[in-house]
C-alpha cells in the first residue's frame, strides 16, 4: 500500500511517498512558478521511485492553515487524481492533532486514522 503526502500550505512544498517500510521525501521552494506545476512536479516525483499513480492507495494533503495558492492549488490535483483514479485522499490540518507530542508526517496516516479524519472531505483553512 502506498501513500502519498502532499504539504503545499507551508514555507516550502513537501511531498512525501510512504512505500512498506521506506518513506521517500522531496521539498520544492515555494513559488509562483512551482504551485503551477504542482503536478509535474508530483509526477517526477513519483517516476523516480518508479511509482505509477494508479499505485497510490491513499493521498494525504495538508488542508492548511497555510497558503491559499498551495492549498488550492494541491487540493484540486488530489481532486483530479481522485475523480481519475478513485483514490482515497484524507484533508488534514496539524491542528487536528491536538495533544499529540510528536508530530512528523510520516505519523499523519495513523493520525488520521487515530483522530477519525474523514475521508474524501475537503474544509481548508486559509491565512489571510
Amino acid at each position: 500500500m502506498i501513500k502519498l503526502i502532499i504539504d503545499a500550505a507551508k514555507d516550502k512544498i513537501f511531498l512525501m511517498i510512504i512505500d512498506s517500510n521506506n518513506n521517500y521525501i522531496i521539498t520544492h521552494e515555494n513559488s509562483k512558478i512551482n504551485y503551477e506545476k504542482l503536478v509535474i512536479l508530483i509526477n517526477e516525483f513519483l517516476d523516480s521511485k518508479k511509482i505509477d499513480f494508479k499505485k497510490i492507495s491513499k493521498i494525504y494533503v495538508n488542508r492548511g492553515p497555510g497558503s491559499f495558492a498551495g492549498i488550492r492549488n494541491s487540493l484540486s490535483i488530489v481532486k483530479a487524481i481522485h475523480l481519475v483514479n478513485q483514490t482515497d485522499y484524507y484533508c488534514f490540518s496539524f491542528n487536528d492533532f491536538e495533544g499529540e507530542n510528536v508530530l512528523k508526517y510520516e505519523n499523519i496516516p495513523n493520525l488520521c486514522d487515530k483522530f477519525s479524519i474523514k475521508k474524501n472531505l475537503i474544509n481548508p483553512i486559509y491565512i489571510s
